[in-house]
Formats: C-alpha cells, structure tokens, sequence
C-alpha cells in the first residue's frame, strides 16, 4: 500500500494541504503578472504553493506560460544566466524544434551553442560564450519579454533559491542590472522565492537594496493546527487506516506545525499502525524513531557550533525570554550581551534560529527537541 504523506518532493492535489488563500492570492498575481516574492523559513512549502498556484493560473489563463528557473546549484552570474535562458526557452516552447527555432531567432549577438540528446523528447542544452554575455547581457536578461510579445502570450517567470544570487562576485551590481531589465518588462512577471529567509529579507526588503519593493511580498505563516489535524486524519482515512484527534495533535505538536515534518511524522506514525486507530503512543514512538534518525546530523551540526553559541541555543531550548540580561547571562555561561547578540545574529544566518520582530525561535523544531532532551540533558 502506498504510503499516504509526501515530504521532500513538491506536493500536489490531495497531497497540498491549506494555503488556499495564499494560493488563491500567488495565481492572481501570475494572471496579473505581478511580481511577487515569498519569504519563509526552509520546507514550509514554497515550491508546493508555487507549482499549486502555477496550475491554478495556467488553467484560468490559456495565454500563460510558467518558467521555472532553480538556482539551487547556481554559484556564478554565468551559471544563471544559462539556467535562466535555458528555462525560458523550455517554457515557452511546445516541442525540441520549436525550442531550437526559438533559440536562433531571438539570439543574434550571443549565438549559444545548442546540444540535443539522442532522444527528440530530452530538452536541449544552451552554451553561451562567457566573455560575450558579461560584454552584453541584454538578450538574455530580455529573453521572456521579447518571446511574450513575439508570440502573444504571458510569461511568469519562477526562481527557486534566488538568494543564490548574494553569492556572485558583485551582486549589487548583478541586482542593479536585474531590476534595470525586468521593471521594464509589461508581459512578463516574476516570483522570486528562496530557502534561507534571512538573505531574502536582507534583499527585498533593506531599501538600501536595489531590489527594495521590487513586489508584492507574500510572507508564509505557519498552517494552523486544525487544518493539519483533518489533512492527517483524511489522508489516514483514504488508505483504510485510522487515527484519534488526539493522535493528530499530537503529530502537529511534536512537529510544531511545520509542514514538512508534520508529513514525515504523520507517515511514520502510519507505517507503524495496525488496522486499528493510530494512537498517541504509537505517534510517540514514531516521533523518538525520528529524532534518533537525525541524531547523527544534529551531532554533526553541534560540532560546527562555537561554546559560545551552544550556550545561546541553551538557553533559548530552556525558554528564556531575555537572553541578555545579567542574570541569564550568568547561568547560561554566556561571556556578555554582545556575545549573546553576535551568536544570536550567526545562528539566524545559519538558519539555526528565526528572529522574527525580536521573537527567538528554532527553524527545526526536531533539532530543539533533540538538544533539550538529549544534547544538554
């Protein structure tokens, strides 16, 4: 029997849960070509509302077409800009030959290198000259809107780890040159949206930034604990199997409401469930299963850590509410408040810890328990 729960791929139809109104509002913005960027800490599920709203807007907007560019493994501004051609094309275009045609009309001063697998179904590979695009750009950059008004259709164009970009060698003045293309652009919209939440405020929303309200900014919250009890106890309830309300909260508790461990929880607590209901105790022992599971990894990320800042995350896991008072500073072996700001400010940008309007909290709520229960026990 299948297992009913997905975590670690982009979820789709029965397996999307909530973020209606997000997605009601994220396919808006595609018909309408508006840009919109979406913040939230990692695995809260932005490539599954992306790829739900996507579906939703291409199938009110026949005119639409969604090109989706993952910079997940892109370090340089060359490497973008093949990733970002490379989509564009595969986006636009119905079949291999089309895309070769596009290719040859809409190039003329960068004229790339075309590679095709021996099957006419793979897609094809784009090589550009590298000292050619850093002199001139402009093609590719204005690929979308020119193929958009070319053919007469839409293009919202969809970058997945776009705080990649912080990476290049001048990325100011790659974000410059951007915003200098793309807030030109009127048939063509983009969603920028990213895995580490920090560098992604840091670039869309310091008005120091030349990507400042750059659009409309869509922050994810988590997903409230009642809409993850019905998802757990319908998808439990589709493969014949059962679980008590209890049981339910108690998955979404352990997980702390975070998406992608509720499903991970909820489908380990399935597997070990008989025919009958799934109950708290099993949830229990799932839950330990888990952690003892990434035991291992969390060791490993501990090891990386400096005292100094073990000592903050000590203190944040017992619940501390000020860190940098003298008291707490002192039972905590926390040399000094600056010592506790610098560790607070390295642990966010390691995506270790969420500050969030001067609330403290930890991005993986399996880590915190692991460190609580095992690390400083």
């Amino acid at each position: 029997m299948e297992a009913p729960f997905i975590f670690g791929k982009i979820a789709t139809d029965e397996n999307f849960t909530d973020r209606e109104q997000e997605a009601a509002r994220l396919s808006s913005n595609f018909e309408s070509l508006i840009n919109t960027i979406i913040i939230s800490p990692r695995r809260w599920g932005k490539s599954s509302l992306v790829h739900r709203a996507a579906t939703i807007a291409a199938e009110q907007d026949t005119r639409l077409r969604i090109c989706t560019v993952d910079l997940f493994n892109v370090k340089t501004e060359e490497q973008f800009y093949n990733a970002f051609a490379r989509s564009i094309i595969k986006g636009t275009s119905g079949k291999w030959d089309e895309a070769v045609e596009t290719v040859r009309k809409f190039f003329s001063r960068l004229m790339p290198r075309i590679t095709i697998g021996t099957d006419p179904s793979n897609e094809i590979s784009l090589d550009f000259d590298w000292e050619d695009v850093k002199r001139d750009p402009d093609e590719i950059l204005d690929l979308p809107e020119r193929i958009a008004q070319e053919k007469d259709i839409k293009v919202m164009v969809c970058i997945d780890e776009f705080q990649n970009i912080t990476e290049f060698d001048d990325p100011l003045f790659f974000q410059r040159r951007l915003r200098a293309h793309w807030q030109r652009h009127h048939k063509t919209g983009y969603c920028l949206y990213g895995s580490k939440r920090h560098m992604m405020l840091e670039v869309f929303t310091d008005s120091s930034m030349p990507l400042y309200k750059f659009g409309d900014i869509l922050f994810l919250d988590k997903i409230d604990t009642e809409h993850l009890v019905a998802f757990i106890k319908e998808r439990f309830s589709s493969t014949g199997k059962s679980v008590s309300d209890d049981a339910a909260r108690r998955i979404v508790l352990l997980a702390d409401n975070h998406p992608y461990y509720v499903q991970q929880l909820a489908q380990l607590s399935w597997l070990r469930s008989t025919r009958e209901e799934c109950t708290v105790e099993t949830v229990n022992q799932a839950h330990i299963s888990l952690v003892e599971q990434l035991s291992l990894l969390f060791t490993n990320l501990t090891e990386t850590l400096t005292f100094q800042q073990l000592c903050y995350l000590n203190a944040v896991v017992a619940g501390e509410k000020a860190v940098s008072n003298a008291e707490t500073l002192h039972k905590y072996h926390i040399s000094s408040a600056t010592s506790a700001s610098r560790s607070l400010k390295t642990l966010t940008a390691r995506e270790i810890l969420d500050n969030r309007n001067g609330k403290v909290t930890f991005q993986d709520p399996l880590f915190a328990y692991w460190l609580k229960h095992s690390y400083f026990l």
